[in-house]
Formats: C-alpha cells, structure tokens, sequence
C-alpha cells in the first residue's frame, strides 16, 4: 500500500481538531478511555441524556490543553445529535478575549452562538429585553453601531463584542454597564430565548438543546480587580449564574482549578465534580512500560498514514513510515501521551525529511523542542520537576500550577487513581541529571 504524503502531511497538522462527526475525520479517531481510566464523554452524554428533558444539566470538563478535549466534544455533539438533541458547539477563544473575560461575555457569547444556530434551522427569537438593550448600550458607549430593531439577536451581539473585543476601554465601559444587569440579562437569555427555542425544538423532534462552550480552559490566569484569579473569579465566585442557564451546558474549565484550594466550592457551586480528561499514559506509576498506552498512540499515528484500515494490517506498514518500528516507538514515549505534542513532534519530522522517517531526525525534533522548554525553566523549577519525577505528586504548591500550565507536568489516571509525571522530553535534559 502506497502512503499518500500529501494527506499524511495535512492529517498530522496539530493545530487541526478531528470532527468526528464527518466521516473522513472519523477514520483517524482512535478511543483512548480504556487507557485513560474512564468513559469521561459516555459520563458526561448519559448525565445529559438519562435526566428528565425539562431537568437543566451543567458539567464542568477540563484536562490539559492539547490532549484532546475539542476532539472528545466534537464527539459527544455527535453522539447527542444521533439522540436527537440539538447541539450548539463553539470555541470562546473565537470571540473572547482569553486575558480578560467577565461573566456578562460568556452569557452573550452563548445567547450568540444559540440564535446564530437556531436562526440556521429558521427558528427566529427576538427577545424583547435585549432589543431595549440594544439601544440603551448605543447611548452609553456613545459609538455609532447599526443596531435596526429587524437584526437578528445574533447580530446584535456581534456587532457590540466586535465593536468592544479591539478596544479595552469601551469594553471596560459596556462592562460597567452590563455588570449590575447580569441576572437580567441570564433571566432574559433562559425565558426569552432558551425556554421558547427548547419547546420550538420539540416541536421538530428535537429531545432538548445542548450547549457546549469549549476552550474556556485556555482563559488567563491573570489578577482581577476583585483579588481573585480569572479562572477562580468566573466559575467560583460568579459560578452560580453560570449554572443557571434553562438547557444542558458543557463548561470547559482551567486545570488549575482542581489543584486550588477553591476545588470545594467550585463543586458546590455546580453540584458536580469536574470530569478530568488526563495523558494517555506510557509509563506507568513505578517507572514501567505500558504497552496498551503505547499501542494505542502508534494507532493514532499509523491511522494518519493509511486511514480505513485496522491496525493489524496498519502495523506491517509501519516501515513505509519510519525506518523501523523502534523509531515510532521512541516517538510516542517522548510525547508523554500528549495527543498534540506527539502530532507536532511528527508534524517537525515531516517537515524535515519524507518518510520513512529516520531515527536521526526524530531525535534531533526532540532535542529542539527539548532545548525550546529548558530555557523557560528556573533552578527552583527543576527541583520542584525532580521532586514530581521521584515521588509522583503534586502537592497543592502554586508552583505547580506553572509546570502543568507550561506542559511540564503531565496527570495520568488509572482505576486506583491519578499520579503525576514530568514531560518525558525533559527527562533527557542535563540539568535533569541527578
């Protein structure tokens, strides 16, 4: 079987998130929950599915960025809508501002998304509160905005975060204005927009409508004026509005939420446990091989590489790839079982030189990306990585929050639990020499 480069070349881009609800994404799909110590999407859909239709849900999910999350959703939007839910899926980092998001933009970025997609099926709301809104925010900003009382509700929004995302004093000032209007504007978004769409939808079969906000992960870790930290602010302290929206919600959260002493009231404020997606690990707990984790990361890669076709044909092909299987195996070893790094280490390779690719070339894309994360680090960070490397822990540090926020430190589970790793490409450095 001949490898096709071209396709091979665009499949490992990292940057590219597999939509597993188109058939040719679907191809390169690998499931990994058996490795990774649970069902997290089967969790979080049977959570949607199983409950009362009229019963509101709201999950928490989180995992580091780049080990599949985005891919993880897309799959769970899926499987929903093979259940007959509609699903509005986006990415807030599209029309949010990562450094600085309140509370008032996650509710208007989601009433957005819902309208956009109800208004693509032709159900069309007009609520009239955020009509009034409208007009009311164009003489406080006193910025000229075409806002006609015929645009649709998405429109409007659009232009008001488009007019405010550039510009961080107007967005201070339509802040101020909408701040004191939060609960107005969630109980307009749940009686004006989100209780009239559920019954229009299923009026066309529809069991119920999901939102899923993605890469609210990725939010800053950065001071606000309150004293809190971002990701401690939004879902801790202004958590119970983000919970009350009247349909089934997927929030993705910051890692470092679970390693902060506001884990407790950040379940309380939700009623549920964040689902955590971990590595898919290489190495277990006392140092030795995991072979199921290995293969199912050579899986993923050699998917990429001749597409529709199982892995024990796959893996006689794995030397029109590599030089010798040893070499694919080095390759998935070095990722940790980070989906994206292992993508991007591959995607450097391919950049290098056509395959099969060499064990020479994979070894110096290690080195680089070696000598790329050795310079961040600080004398007292490598102590702090030799003490996760000896002992498997992290102990809730503030440090620590640094070495998982920079891919340094990878978290793994299994059926007895989660344990702590550091990124095995550091592993190799001399100042990790004890």
């Amino acid at each position: 079987m001949k490898l096709d480069l071209t396709r091979f070349f665009q499949a490992c881009n990292p940057s590219k998130t597999l939509v597993v609800g188109k058939a040719e994404d679907r191809q390169y799909y690998i499931d990994f929950s058996q490795v990774r110590g649970g069902k997290i999407i089967e969790e979080l859909g049977r959570t949607i599915t199983r409950l009362s239709p009229n019963e509101p849900t709201c999950q928490l999910f989180t995992g580091h960025i780049g080990c599949g999350k985005s891919t993880e959703l897309l799959r769970l939007k899926a499987e929903l809508e093979q259940q007959d839910f509609h699903v509005v899926y986006f990415e807030s980092s599209q029309s949010l501002d990562m450094a600085d998001v309140d509370v008032t933009d996650i509710l208007l970025a989601i009433a957005r998304e819902v309208s956009q997609s109800l208004e693509a099926i032709k159900i069309n709301l007009k609520p009239g509160y955020f009509q009034n809104l409208f007009t009311e925010i164009v003489d406080f900003l006193q910025t000229p905005l075409d806002l006609s009382a015929e645009a649709e509700l998405s429109v409007g929004i659009a232009k008001i975060t488009a007019k405010t995302k550039d510009s961080p004093k107007l967005r201070g000032q339509l802040r101020q204005y909408l701040e004191p209007r939060t609960n107005s504007i969630l109980e307009s978004i749940n009686e004006e927009l989100l209780k009239p769409a559920t019954e229009k939808l299923k009026h066309l079969g529809k069991k119920g409508l999901v939102v899923i906000v993605d890469n609210l992960d990725r939010i800053d870790n950065s001071l606000k004026p309150s004293g809190y930290y971002q990701p401690e602010y939004l879902f801790v302290e202004r958590g119970e509005q983000l919970n009350q929206l009247n349909c089934h919600v997927v929030y993705t959260i910051p890692l470092v939420l679970l390693f902060s002493n506001a884990l407790g009231r950040l379940t309380n404020r939700f009623g549920v446990d964040p689902k955590v997606l971990p590595m898919v690990p290489v190495l277990l707990q006392d140092n030795s091989y995991y072979p199921q984790g290995i293969r199912l990361l050579q899986q993923m890669v050699m998917a990429r590489a001749f597409p529709g076709i199982g892995w024990e044909q796959n893996r006689n092909l794995i030397t029109e790839v590599f030089d010798s299987p040893h070499t694919l195996e080095r390759l998935c070893l070095v990722s940790g079982g980070h989906l994206r790094n292992l993508l991007m280490l591959l995607f450097r390779c391919l950049q290098r030189e056509d395959p099969p690719l060499s064990r020479e070339c994979i070894d110096k894309v290690i080195k680089q990306r070696r000598n790329e994360l050795t310079l961040a680090i600080t004398p007292d960070e490598w102590e702090l990585l030799m003490e996760v490397a000896q002992d498997k822990k992290l102990r809730g540090h503030e440090k620590y929050e640094l070495l998982l926020r920079s891919m340094f430190v990878f978290e793994y589970r299994d059926e007895d639990g989660s344990w702590f790793d550091i990124n095995p490409i550091l592993a190799e450095a001399k100042e990790f020499e004890l």
